[in-house]
């Protein structure tokens, strides 16, 4: 999509154009990137990287800037107008997939080991490709691939998203610290949108039963409805309905008991601060701080419990050898020598 420019040619609405609209307001409200960053919150470098052209925004980050610098709603039309990724290639086995998101009414699935694309930042994408891509053109056209599929997902009107982790996706360090820390606050802040939830069944719950590998379970717009898995470089698509039955009773009953959304977040902001204890770059509008101690508060209690049940059983112990008859114990005498 294009726009004819002052001098009659054409201007593509590029990220690089975007940015320069940023640039513009940011700098005519007496802002610096820094303080521009605060307000949003993000970390500076973002904001510097989206002037710059090099980041991909999302539409909340575009509404947000709106705001802050009073311009009417500008950037977010120029966000909505934009082709963030043209000529997007996907892998040859994951075409099929791609075409599905994109016109999908629905996807409830179950993730282990890794953050699942539709959720990973730019960077962890990056850490994450670059431990089996060697080239460096290769790892930034198999990142972009995978946040194009992002942005319907993150828009206002995106399609129903509930996903499960398992506890090994925030646990399992892909990058660094830093790279953690910020993929743990954008799972908290993509928790908050109306279309998407994330819970984490976590590692030490008794009786849980889960799934013995990721899988998708996928709802069309004609109500066909798939399951979908991978291997190491295949896709695996079923649409036979005992088969996704099967799947989705499992995934209920897994989701049921599972951590609650507001219980997750918990556990996801916790495992953030391990990884660093910077003050999370998103602001939880939706969960108070009596949500986020409940989990914590639980946890004390049981270890209260154990506690006194512990000392109980150590008195009756001693009443026990208190009252027990005394019988005398009968000790060695002196060691005669040897002739």
């Amino acid at each position: 999509m294009g726009r004819r420019n002052g001098m009659g040619g054409m201007a593509g609405t590029t990220a690089a154009v975007f940015g320069e609209v940023l640039k513009h307001h940011r700098e005519a409200a007496h802002l610096t990137q820094a303080a521009l960053a605060a307000k949003i919150p993000c970390d500076r470098s973002h904001v510097a990287r989206v002037e710059a052209g090099t980041r991909v925004p999302q539409e909340s980050f575009a509404r947000a800037c709106d705001e802050l610098l009073d311009t009417g709603g500008v950037l977010l039309r120029l966000w909505g107008r934009i082709d963030w990724y043209p000529e997007v290639e996907h892998p040859d086995w994951f075409e099929r997939r791609a075409e599905m998101d994109a016109e999908l009414v629905a996807l409830r699935a179950y993730q282990i080991h890794v953050v699942p694309g539709l959720l990973q930042t730019e960077d962890y994408a990056t850490a994450l490709f670059s431990r089996r891509l060697a080239s460096r053109e290769q790892v930034e056209e198999r990142v972009k691939a995978r946040l194009s599929r992002q942005q319907r997902f993150l828009a206002s009107d995106g399609p129903l998203y509930v996903v499960v982790l398992d506890e090994s996706c925030l646990r399992n360090a892909v990058g660094s610290a830093v790279v953690m820390r910020d993929q743990c606050a954008h799972l908290l802040s993509v928790g908050q949108r109306p279309n998407v939830r994330v819970q984490v069944a976590p590692a030490n719950l008794p009786g849980l039963v889960r799934p013995n590998t990721s899988m998708s379970l996928i709802t069309l717009p004609d109500g066909h409805e798939w399951v979908y898995s991978e291997s190491l470089d295949r896709g695996h698509f079923n649409d036979d309905p005992a088969v996704y039955g099967r799947h989705s009773r499992t995934y209920d009953v897994l989701r049921a008991d599972a951590l609650s959304a507001s219980e997750s977040a918990a556990l996801i902001a916790e495992v953030m601060e391990g990884y660093g204890h910077e003050q999370p770059q998103v602001q939880l509008r939706d969960m108070d701080q009596e949500q986020l101690q409940r989990p914590r508060r639980r946890q004390l209690h049981r270890s209260s419990a154990e506690l006194d049940k512990e000392q109980l059983q150590r008195r009756q112990r001693r009443r026990l050898h208190r009252s027990s008859p005394r019988y005398p114990r009968r000790r060695p005498g002196p060691r005669q020598q040897e002739p």
